[in-house]
């Protein structure tokens, strides 16, 4: 009866999971020892609460990271490769970013690096430049009260126009309108 109960409250929720369900499903994978299926199922779901509270705080923004991360591929960069490459990126945002600099990073030449970027991320080196710009400028939009000029200048997007550009291309509309809709929303 007591598991059964749990299940109930394991079970998928549209609004995602509330700490209270979370904990009470967290506090009896403790107690199923014996019963390795149940507690699978219970992981699972709690799994999935998990993600679903995760992706409602950063809803309308874009990934971050590589979009494909289901590890090393065959012909793609190494980890440590990759997450230098990311790292740089992040560090080195507000400025220009080479392709030519990227693949130094991974100590490959510039074409090998490009094509093992790709194989390894799904996208090329410069269209993942281009999206994290756009999402440090979706953070930046949230978080300040910067102009649009401001913000495309510190995300090394030559001026508003630029920005504008881009953010409708990758988001689907205008960083104003984007803007004025998370603040209403949030």
């Amino acid at each position: 009866m007591y598991h059964q109960a749990l299940i109930d409250v394991a079970a998928p929720a549209q609004t995602g999971g509330t700490p209270e369900r979370i904990a009470l499903l967290a506090g009896a994978i403790r107690s199923l020892d014996e019963d390795l299926p149940l507690a699978r199922l219970y992981l699972e779901r709690l799994s999935g609460l998990l993600v679903t509270a995760e992706a409602a705080e950063g809803q309308d923004l874009l990934p971050a990271g590589p979009m494909r991360t289901d590890g090393v591929a065959k012909g793609g960069l190494a980890g440590w490769q990759l997450r230098r490459v990311v790292a740089h990126v992040d560090a080195y945002l507000q400025g220009p970013v080479l392709t030519s600099t990227l693949a130094e990073v991974a100590q490959l030449s510039t074409g090998h690096f490009c094509r093992a970027f790709k194989i390894s991320t799904g996208e090329t080196p410069h269209g993942y430049i281009i999206r994290q710009r756009i999402r440090r400028a979706q953070l930046l939009m949230r978080d300040t009260r910067d102009t649009l000029s401001q913000i495309a200048c510190s995300c090394g997007l030559s001026d508003q126009a630029h920005l504008t550009r881009l953010f409708r291309r990758l988001v689907g509309t205008t960083p104003l309108v984007w803007r004025r809709s998370w603040q209403h929303g949030g």
